[in-house]
């Protein structure tokens, strides 16, 4: 799993623990990490390795990836890394460099990795991928551009990848959460409406890649929002979005 040491990730993996799965961990944080690794340890006996990568450097992720996966052949992925920054302050616009990274770790990253190791699962005939985007992806936030178009780019990549393993026994599954609960500590400046618990998102991403769902929007009302923002007129969906409160 990529992300692990992130909320999201953590609550995924701490599920999958509960199923006696071997865990392969992935993360920047290597503390979290140990400490992730401990309670699914602590929680079912299961047995757990964990790596520090940060998958920004995708090159290097790519040879970690591939070194691992022939050293033990991975039958399920969970891409869930991802950096949800907005506009700084004091900006019309997002930096360069907050573009770069965005787009870096939110689409590039996760796209290559799992278009490797989706090569490796159709070759051996079985696999199942799940990549995390955002119910934000339809939409062209003026504030949060970056994020948005990033991950919209990872759902038109799973979409793509789904067609293209599905005739070869891999499943691919977006997931596509709303707003969820931060982790202790972190808080939010910000309205987050229709926010759910994170351990919620993390079971309901586990239940779709089981079934072998190609996506999952949670909570299920952001669909709406989805068909709502294809079917409004260009002029009224502009003044919407931009009268949106900036985070």
């Amino acid at each position: 799993m990529c992300g692990a040491s992130g909320n999201l990730g953590g609550h995924v993996a701490r599920r999958l623990a509960l199923c006696g799965v071997h865990l392969v961990l992935w993360g920047r944080n290597a503390a979290a990490l140990e400490a992730l690794a401990a309670d699914c340890r602590a929680g079912s006996g299961t047995t757990v390795s964990t790596r520090s990568i940060d998958i920004a450097d995708a090159a290097a992720a790519l040879a970690v990836l591939r070194e691992a996966d022939d050293e033990a052949a991975f039958d399920c992925a969970f891409f869930v890394s991802g950096a949800g920054d907005t506009r700084e302050a004091g900006r019309r616009f997002e930096s360069a460099e907050l573009v770069l990274t965005l787009g870096l770790v939110n689409y590039v990253a996760p796209s290559a990795l799992a278009a490797e190791l989706g090569e490796r699962m159709a070759a051996r005939g079985a696999g199942r991928i799940v990549l995390v985007g955002s119910a934000a992806a339809p939409h062209p936030l003026p504030f949060a551009a970056a994020y948005s178009s990033s991950k919209s780019g990872l759902s038109l990549f799973a979409e793509s990848l789904r067609l293209a393993l599905k005739p070869h026994g891999v499943s691919v599954t977006l997931a596509s959460p709303g707003f969820f609960s931060a982790a202790a500590g972190d808080a939010h400046t910000y309205a987050r409406p229709g926010e759910i618990g994170a351990e919620r998102v993390a079971e309901r991403i586990i239940e779709a890649a089981a079934a072998g769902k190609s996506e999952i929007v949670t909570p299920c009302w952001f669909m709406g929002l989805k068909w709502l923002g294809q079917v409004l007129p260009r002029p009224l969906r502009d003044r919407l979005l931009q009268s949106l409160p900036s985070p």
